[in-house]
């Protein structure tokens, strides 16, 4: 049986047993889970229930398991030299690409021809306050901050940050940059762990080379190996029993 938040399809035998996998298996939906889950539940009339009775005796367990069916979403901040070729890359993959700048030419349709042409979909955010952005993407996003105002990725950090919900932020720059930024980001009221989850510098390892291209390569090699990570099959929970 598949359930998503608003339709269900095939079955898995009606009644409370039906009803309450469809209730759980939409919790699951809501709080965003990626590990598989057991419920055990009784079918016999003094076993309690809240989607009327069933006496066919026994119990059955089912195995709740997420579906990756839904296209990450990654989102560019700063569509430059690096940002764009970064983009050219992503757009090959099978992704939801938010490309966020505050000038309007950056994401103007020509110079975008390329990644438009792509296998991703792709959204074009022109605003003059990239972090307005945030609050629109969806739970689980990734981020990569790279624009050519400083203030602007201190604002998008501060904003990330702000979210818990979120998934890999990558910050593009020094080390000299990113002590700054520590500061600031701990003067508005981040703890030392909230800092943790920002990445900086971006890229894998051992990649030296600072070509647009290379930092490019380097960056879409690291996001990949994030999304690999995420939809890798986590290991079963013990069950949960209704009785």
């Amino acid at each position: 049986m598949v359930v998503s938040q608003g339709e269900t399809w095939d079955s898995v035998g009606g009644g409370n047993l039906e009803a309450t996998a469809v209730a759980r298996a939409r919790a699951l939906l809501r709080t965003h889970a990626q590990a598989p889950e057991l419920l055990t539940l009784r079918l016999n009339d003094s076993a309690p229930n809240e989607y009327g009775r069933q006496c066919c005796g026994g119990e059955v367990t089912l195995l709740f398991e997420p579906l990756a069916t839904v296209r990450p979403h990654i989102a560019l901040f700063g569509i430059g030299h690096v940002g764009l070729e970064l983009a050219l890359i992503l757009s090959r993959l099978p992704v939801q690409l938010h490309l966020t700048d505050s000038r309007a030419a950056q994401l103007a349709p020509e110079r975008l021809a390329g990644v438009l042409a792509g296998a991703a979909t792709v959204h074009l955010h022109a605003v003059p306050i990239p972090e307005l952005t945030l609050p629109d993407l969806p739970a689980g996003s990734h981020l990569i901050v790279m624009t050519h105002d400083h203030a602007e990725d201190a604002a998008l950090c501060d904003a990330a940050l702000r979210r818990p919900d979120l998934g890999f932020i990558g910050l593009i720059g020094s080390s000299v940059k990113w002590i700054r930024f520590r500061e600031q980001l701990k003067a508005v009221g981040h703890a030392e762990a909230d800092l943790e989850r920002i990445t900086t510098p971006i890229g894998l390892p051992g990649i030296s080379g600072k070509a647009p291209a290379v930092i490019a390569v380097s960056v879409a090699a690291q996001l990949v190996q994030v999304l690999e990570q995420s939809s890798r099959p986590q290991p079963v929970l013990p069950p949960q029993r209704i009785s």
